[in-house]
């Protein structure tokens, strides 16, 4: 499976996304691509971190799948950033857009970015 070029169709989505990034199961970056044009709000080490605790949260809400079902997606609405993030079967998919954007395409970029990585 062609990770970048999965990566490079997300943020090809739409212009407001930033950055995109297909995380394995430990929290390592398989693939990751800051949008040409943008610049990152964290700096290397902090977005490795961001990304581990990432699949931290990832166990955590694991554990309530039985009593509330499975995690579609989380959404987070921040000052400066939107960040979204998908839990196919064996990667986390970690994306930031624009905050600005619709929350309509929000959510319609949510079920693309669903599609694109079903089989990761």
């Amino acid at each position: 499976m062609n990770l970048i070029r999965i990566v490079e169709s997300i943020l090809a989505l739409d212009p407001m996304m930033r950055f995109a990034a297909i995380i394995d199961l430990k929290g390592n970056v398989s693939e990751a691509i800051m949008k040409e044009g943008k610049t990152s709000l964290k700096s290397q080490k902090e977005e490795e971190h961001f990304c581990k605790q990432v699949a931290i949260r990832r166990k955590i809400r694991k554990q309530f799948d039985k009593s509330l079902g499975p995690v579609n997606y989380v959404h987070i609405e921040r000052q400066k950033v939107t960040q979204i993030v998908t839990y196919p079967k064996h990667k986390t998919v970690y994306v930031t857009l624009e905050p600005t954007m619709n929350i309509r395409r929000k959510l319609e970029i949510i079920e693309l970015i669903k599609k694109k990585t079903v089989n990761l």
